[in-house]
């Protein structure tokens, strides 16, 4: 391989084709704190400084199947419709990673967004370079295509949507109770509802949760999530093996102390999946139906193990 090869990034270029204004699509693409709903790969997105027409943020994101984090640095072009993106600190096998979102107008109501990368493999190592390709198509694919139907579906967000949070004040330290909600490895032991886990925590910070939960029926089902921690005042998730009413589950826990001891909170954000109402529910059963049972049955657990914490960290005092 050559000294020029070996210099010159390679380069990816994407792109689809959405029925939505321009400006709408650049809007939804420039907030950062959506894209977890937005795009499948992402679990949580965090600022880490804001400026005119410039910022600095932190991504947790899935790359073939891998949890992985970087710091990037993007200049915002709301007229330009384009925003450029640049990893400040990029993750093995990646030595560099760049590119931008151009947004084109086509029609007043139809706009093409074009995906751009350029990368570079730590020493050029072919086999490094494979996985950057593969996971640089994998995820720009599913990003545009999350892309398009989030927005091409805007009208029934709304009705799908849903957004709630449960707090119990605690007579504790925010530590201990952060510990309890960390300590996932151990609520089969602490909380009733989990009937198994599995937790691994390769990069400090980034876990991997698998669990097995007892519904309120007897019935047990699994899912997977990646979590994201800030010791002690944050913890926040994304489910990637969701039941079947949801096609998304976000959420994180916050724990904030104040003069009485610590407001410990839980906060959900689901889309439902409405071609599994009837099945789940019954063939009556409504939208309204379905976002109740969610909520009712996400709000049980959360208050479960905010209680048990609870119990834990006013028990350390």
């Amino acid at each position: 391989m050559s000294a020029s090869e070996r210099s010159r990034p390679h380069e990816a270029e994407h792109d689809v084709t959405i029925a939505a204004p321009a400006a709408a699509v650049y809007r939804l693409i420039a907030e950062v704190e959506n894209w977890p709903r937005i795009f499948p790969p992402t679990i949580y997105v965090d600022h880490v400084a804001k400026g005119t027409g410039e910022e600095r943020i932190r991504i947790w994101a899935t790359a073939n199947g891998e949890a992985k984090n970087w710091t990037s640095r993007r200049i915002l072009d709301p007229e330009g419709l384009r925003i450029d993106f640049r990893q400040e600190v990029s993750t093995p096998p990646v030595a560099s990673m760049g590119g931008a979102w151009v947004i084109e107008p086509l029609s007043e109501t139809e706009s093409r967004v074009r995906l751009l990368h350029d990368y570079r493999a730590i020493d050029d190592d072919p086999e490094g370079l494979a996985w950057i390709e593969e996971a640089v198509d994998r995820n720009s694919r599913s990003e545009l295509a999350a892309l398009k139907a989030n927005i091409e579906s805007a009208h029934r967000a709304e009705e799908l949507t849903f957004s709630f949070e449960d707090t119990v004040h605690i007579n504790g330290s925010a530590k201990d109770v952060y510990d309890f909600v960390n300590e996932a490895n151990l609520w089969a032991e602490r909380l009733p509802h989990v009937a198994s886990i599995r937790l691994t925590e390769d990069v400090p910070g980034l876990q991997t949760l698998e669990m097995d939960t007892r519904a309120k029926d007897g019935s047990t089902h699994t899912t997977k999530s990646y979590r994201v921690t800030f010791p002690h005042h944050r913890i926040a998730y994304k489910q990637v093996t969701l039941p079947a009413l949801m096609t998304l589950h976000t959420g994180y826990w916050t724990f904030t102390e104040d003069a009485e001891g610590v407001a410990a909170s839980s906060q959900h954000t689901v889309v439902l999946n409405t071609a599994n109402i009837a099945r789940i529910l019954g063939e009556d059963a409504t939208v309204a139906d379905a976002r109740e049972y969610v909520h009712s049955a996400l709000s049980t657990n959360s208050r479960a193990t905010l209680g048990h914490a609870k119990d834990y960290a006013e028990g350390r005092r």
